[in-house]
């Protein structure tokens, strides 16, 4: 097995993928291996093949060449069901059926878990309770969720994903739509469903500074391939940021935590390429 320099073997890998649509070719001949247990957050530009990757992560999108290997496993030649059981994934702005109450959308979340010879049960009630108290949003349980807030709604499906009872989560854009605060109040949460409950847990996020803050893992794709990847103090450059995003940025300490922070420079501000991280610093 191949050495990911990783104290746990990975269990789930995206190994020599190529992910297309139609003719059009996404991402190309790209590997990586999730690290279990920590938050990976994959970064870069528009268009660049973040979603499209994560959908493959999640067996929604079957790799043209090469294979997404779960706990061994080629990922595609898994029963649905059984994937559902280890990896929740929560896509782009999900939408709700209107009027459908909060608890009955969370309670889907145990579909992967019923059969005809298991139909719901007492053990299922737990877990939507459960989920519904880790969101704090057990006092909406009876609320149409189309009548919430976007910040609410979010908490909704993660709830729901929480739900399935599942050791992986893919979330997609989890701030989507969000103010600053709200969008804050979310990934606290995502950090302590990974700190509390062991997830291991792999987002796609545009915000630079959210992404390098609350991630173990940064993975920084540009046009279909991963050009960086490590610790963010370990990758984020003003270099790097120039390469991924044509962004003129200072890198410097974040006075609240151990990340780096990035300070975009805009030509209303040109003198500031004067201004280093030591200088800062």
């Amino acid at each position: 097995m191949t050495d990911y320099g990783m104290s746990s073997p990975p269990r789930l890998v995206a190994d020599n993928i190529t992910l297309n649509y139609g003719d059009r070719v996404i991402v190309e001949k790209l590997s990586m291996a999730i690290r279990p247990g920590e938050i990976t957050t994959i970064i870069g530009p528009n268009g660049c093949g973040k979603s499209t990757l994560l959908r493959a992560l999640g067996r929604l999108l079957k790799p043209r060449d090469g294979a997404i290997v779960l706990d061994g496993k080629t990922i595609t030649t898994m029963r649905t069901k059984d994937v559902a059981r280890i990896v929740g994934l929560l896509p782009q702005a999900p939408i709700a059926p209107e009027g459908l109450a909060v608890a009955d959308l969370v309670s889907r979340g145990r579909h992967p878990h019923q059969s005809w010879i298991r139909q719901w049960s007492a053990d299922d009630e737990a877990e939507v309770a459960a989920a519904l108290a880790l969101t704090g949003i057990t006092d909406l349980a009876d609320r149409p969720v189309d009548e919430l807030s976007g910040g609410q709604r979010q908490r909704v499906w993660i709830s729901m994903a929480l739900a399935q009872g599942t050791d992986i989560l893919l979330l997609d854009e989890p701030t989507t739509y969000l103010d600053l605060s709200h969008a804050i109040d979310v990934l606290d949460l995502i950090d302590r469903l990974h700190t509390d409950m062991s997830r291991t847990v792999v987002m796609v996020l545009h915000d630079l500074n959210l992404a390098v803050r609350y991630s173990d893992h940064i993975v920084v794709m540009k046009d279909g391939a991963i050009i960086a990847a490590g610790a963010p103090r370990d990758v984020i450059s003003a270099d790097l940021l120039d390469e991924a995003f044509g962004l003129r940025a200072a890198v410097i300490d974040d006075p609240t935590s151990d990340a780096p922070l990035i300070v975009p420079i805009g030509t209303r501000h040109v003198h500031a390429d004067l201004i280093t991280a030591d200088a800062i610093g």
